[in-house]
């Protein structure tokens, strides 16, 4: 199995990839919104709070 990042062969604790680099390359991928899970069902924002003012800090 190959790296999905670099290519390079995968090391089995870092599996699917090959280095921890690559796995933190690919968690900031999704972080910064580059990989996405399609869905059709639309979100519901009605419970979430107006502004930032609304959160509580515990």
């Amino acid at each position: 199995m190959i790296c999905p990042i670099c290519g390079k062969e995968m090391i089995e604790r870092y599996r699917p990839f090959c280095s921890k680099h690559c796995a933190d390359v690919d968690l900031g991928r999704w972080f910064g919104g580059k990989y996405r899970v399609e869905t059709e069902e639309m979100p519901d924002f009605s419970q979430l709070p107006a502004n930032d003012d609304d959160y509580e800090v515990n």
